[in-house]
Protein backbone atom coordinates (compact mmCIF):
# COMPACT_ATOMS: atom_id res chain seq x y z
CA UNK A 1 0.00 0.00 0.00
CA UNK A 2 1.43 3.44 -0.66
CA UNK A 3 1.49 5.74 2.35
CA UNK A 4 -0.60 8.30 0.58
CA UNK A 5 -4.00 8.17 1.60
CA UNK A 6 -6.50 8.55 -0.91
CA UNK A 7 -6.51 11.77 -0.81
CA UNK A 8 -3.01 12.28 -1.55
CA UNK A 9 -1.94 13.00 2.35
CA UNK A 10 0.25 11.28 4.46
CA UNK A 11 -1.13 8.58 7.14
CA UNK A 12 0.76 10.30 9.50
CA UNK A 13 -1.09 13.43 8.68
CA UNK A 14 -4.14 12.57 8.86
CA UNK A 15 -3.34 10.40 12.24
CA UNK A 16 -2.38 13.54 13.27
CA UNK A 17 -4.99 15.71 11.95
CA UNK A 18 -7.70 13.22 13.85
CA UNK A 19 -5.90 13.15 16.91
CA UNK A 20 -6.36 17.01 16.78
CA UNK A 21 -9.66 17.12 16.26
CA UNK A 22 -10.64 14.69 18.72
CA UNK A 23 -8.70 16.78 21.83
CA UNK A 24 -10.37 20.17 20.20
CA UNK A 25 -13.47 18.67 20.62
CA UNK A 26 -12.99 17.21 24.49
CA UNK A 27 -11.43 14.76 26.16
CA UNK A 28 -10.23 11.85 24.69
CA UNK A 29 -10.31 8.64 26.21
CA UNK A 30 -8.05 5.48 25.29
CA UNK A 31 -11.77 2.98 26.54
CA UNK A 32 -13.81 4.82 23.76
CA UNK A 33 -11.32 4.70 21.52
CA UNK A 34 -8.22 2.53 21.82
CA UNK A 35 -6.76 3.10 17.86
CA UNK A 36 -6.99 7.10 18.62
CA UNK A 37 -5.59 7.24 21.78
CA UNK A 38 -2.76 4.55 20.57
CA UNK A 39 -2.01 7.31 17.58
CA UNK A 40 -2.24 9.93 20.57
CA UNK A 41 0.55 8.08 21.96
CA UNK A 42 3.13 7.80 19.02
CA UNK A 43 2.31 11.74 17.86
CA UNK A 44 2.34 13.16 21.45
CA UNK A 45 5.77 15.25 20.37
CA UNK A 46 4.13 16.57 17.21
CA UNK A 47 0.25 17.00 19.04
CA UNK A 48 2.42 19.31 22.10
CA UNK A 49 3.76 20.94 19.28
CA UNK A 50 0.88 22.10 17.25
CA UNK A 51 -1.42 23.00 20.54
CA UNK A 52 1.54 25.62 21.81
CA UNK A 53 1.10 27.87 18.78
CA UNK A 54 -2.21 28.53 20.05
CA UNK A 55 -1.41 28.61 23.48
CA UNK A 56 -2.52 25.29 24.74
CA UNK A 57 -0.62 22.28 26.99
CA UNK A 58 -1.50 18.46 26.21
CA UNK A 59 -2.04 16.71 29.60
CA UNK A 60 -1.95 13.04 29.37
CA UNK A 61 -2.67 10.44 32.14
CA UNK A 62 -1.45 6.90 30.80
CA UNK A 63 -2.43 4.75 33.85
CA UNK A 64 -6.22 6.31 33.76
CA UNK A 65 -6.46 6.53 30.24
CA UNK A 66 -7.27 10.32 29.28
CA UNK A 67 -5.83 12.92 27.55
CA UNK A 68 -7.01 16.86 27.46
CA UNK A 69 -5.90 20.09 26.11
CA UNK A 70 -5.97 23.28 28.82
CA UNK A 71 -5.09 26.99 28.40
CA UNK A 72 -1.00 27.59 28.73
CA UNK A 73 -0.25 30.11 31.55
CA UNK A 74 1.30 32.78 30.74
CA UNK A 75 4.67 33.88 31.22
CA UNK A 76 5.42 36.61 33.40
CA UNK A 77 5.46 40.10 31.26
CA UNK A 78 4.15 37.87 28.37
CA UNK A 79 0.48 39.14 26.96
CA UNK A 80 -1.55 36.15 27.07
CA UNK A 81 -3.13 34.85 24.22
CA UNK A 82 -7.06 34.70 23.77
CA UNK A 83 -8.51 32.15 25.05
CA UNK A 84 -9.91 29.34 22.59
CA UNK A 85 -13.10 28.60 25.06
CA UNK A 86 -14.95 31.17 27.69
CA UNK A 87 -14.82 30.01 31.08
CA UNK A 88 -18.29 29.96 32.94
CA UNK A 89 -18.74 29.38 36.34
CA UNK A 90 -20.44 26.23 37.13
CA UNK A 91 -24.02 26.08 39.27
CA UNK A 92 -24.31 24.88 42.99
CA UNK A 93 -25.94 21.67 41.44
CA UNK A 94 -23.81 20.88 39.36
CA UNK A 95 -20.52 21.40 41.44
CA UNK A 96 -22.32 19.06 44.05
CA UNK A 97 -22.90 16.49 41.85
CA UNK A 98 -19.10 16.26 40.05
CA UNK A 99 -18.04 16.63 43.81
CA UNK A 100 -20.50 13.44 44.82
CA UNK A 101 -19.04 11.54 41.68
CA UNK A 102 -15.54 12.15 42.55
CA UNK A 103 -16.13 10.88 45.81
CA UNK A 104 -17.86 7.63 44.36
CA UNK A 105 -15.19 7.12 42.49
CA UNK A 106 -12.68 7.49 45.44
CA UNK A 107 -14.70 5.06 47.23
CA UNK A 108 -14.77 2.27 43.92
CA UNK A 109 -11.09 2.55 43.66
CA UNK A 110 -10.02 1.71 46.93
CA UNK A 111 -12.87 -1.42 47.16
CA UNK A 112 -11.42 -2.23 43.97
CA UNK A 113 -13.02 -4.61 41.40
CA UNK A 114 -14.43 -2.48 37.92
CA UNK A 115 -12.20 0.02 36.89
CA UNK A 116 -15.92 1.69 35.38
CA UNK A 117 -17.43 3.27 37.60
CA UNK A 118 -21.46 2.75 36.78
CA UNK A 119 -24.33 4.34 38.54
CA UNK A 120 -28.21 4.41 38.43
CA UNK A 121 -30.39 7.58 38.03
CA UNK A 122 -31.79 6.73 41.17
CA UNK A 123 -28.18 6.44 43.40
CA UNK A 124 -27.49 9.74 41.71
CA UNK A 125 -30.93 11.48 42.56
CA UNK A 126 -30.36 9.70 46.34
CA UNK A 127 -26.82 11.03 46.39
CA UNK A 128 -28.34 14.77 45.95
CA UNK A 129 -31.06 14.65 47.51
CA UNK A 130 -29.77 15.29 50.78
CA UNK A 131 -27.94 18.40 49.71
CA UNK A 132 -30.84 19.79 47.66
CA UNK A 133 -33.70 22.35 49.09
CA UNK A 134 -36.46 19.73 49.51
CA UNK A 135 -39.49 20.21 47.02
CA UNK A 136 -43.29 18.31 47.46
CA UNK A 137 -42.70 17.31 44.02
CA UNK A 138 -40.61 14.73 43.27
CA UNK A 139 -40.99 14.84 39.97
CA UNK A 140 -40.03 17.98 39.10
CA UNK A 141 -36.46 17.30 41.80
CA UNK A 142 -36.04 14.38 39.38
CA UNK A 143 -36.28 16.54 36.61
CA UNK A 144 -33.83 18.89 37.67
CA UNK A 145 -31.62 16.02 38.84
CA UNK A 146 -31.60 15.34 35.34
CA UNK A 147 -30.92 18.53 33.91
CA UNK A 148 -27.55 18.57 36.19
CA UNK A 149 -26.46 14.89 35.13
CA UNK A 150 -26.77 16.70 31.39
CA UNK A 151 -24.62 19.09 32.20
CA UNK A 152 -22.17 17.05 33.69
CA UNK A 153 -22.20 14.82 30.48
CA UNK A 154 -21.89 17.95 28.23
CA UNK A 155 -18.99 18.89 30.44
CA UNK A 156 -17.49 15.40 29.58
CA UNK A 157 -17.01 13.75 32.78
CA UNK A 158 -19.63 11.06 32.78
CA UNK A 159 -21.87 9.58 29.49
CA UNK A 160 -25.45 8.05 29.55
CA UNK A 161 -24.77 4.32 28.23
CA UNK A 162 -26.01 3.47 25.18
CA UNK A 163 -29.49 1.60 25.47
CA UNK A 164 -29.60 2.18 29.14
CA UNK A 165 -30.18 5.78 29.44
CA UNK A 166 -31.02 5.74 33.79
CA UNK A 167 -26.80 4.08 33.77
CA UNK A 168 -24.25 6.81 33.76
CA UNK A 169 -20.53 5.88 33.50
CA UNK A 170 -18.13 8.06 35.70
CA UNK A 171 -15.24 8.82 33.71
CA UNK A 172 -11.98 8.87 35.17
CA UNK A 173 -11.07 12.57 33.85
CA UNK A 174 -13.33 14.23 36.59
CA UNK A 175 -10.14 12.95 38.83
CA UNK A 176 -8.05 15.75 36.94
CA UNK A 177 -10.25 18.67 38.04
CA UNK A 178 -10.93 17.64 41.57
CA UNK A 179 -7.69 16.29 42.95
CA UNK A 180 -6.88 14.58 46.03
CA UNK A 181 -6.11 17.53 47.98
CA UNK A 182 -9.65 19.17 46.91
CA UNK A 183 -11.42 15.41 48.08
CA UNK A 184 -9.37 16.09 51.37
CA UNK A 185 -11.52 19.34 52.27
CA UNK A 186 -14.53 17.49 50.85
CA UNK A 187 -16.27 17.54 54.88
CA UNK A 188 -15.52 20.72 54.81
CA UNK A 189 -17.13 21.79 51.62
CA UNK A 190 -20.25 19.50 52.20
CA UNK A 191 -20.90 21.28 55.63
CA UNK A 192 -20.79 24.33 53.04
CA UNK A 193 -23.10 22.92 50.95
CA UNK A 194 -25.51 21.77 53.59
CA UNK A 195 -25.70 25.38 54.69
CA UNK A 196 -26.35 26.57 50.74
CA UNK A 197 -29.18 24.27 50.83
CA UNK A 198 -30.58 25.64 54.01
CA UNK A 199 -30.50 29.18 52.98
CA UNK A 200 -31.75 27.96 49.47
Amino acid sequence: MSELESTGEPAGAAALSAVLIQLFRGVLHEAQDPRLWQQLLQLSAQVRDYVAVVGLDLYVDEAEGYAWLASREPEEGVEPLPRLTSRRPLSFPVSLLLVLLRRKLAEADVEGGDARLILDREEIVNLMRTFLAESSNEARMVDRIDSYINRVVDLGFARRLTGQKDKVEVLRIIKAFIDAQWLNEFDERLAAYRRHAQEG
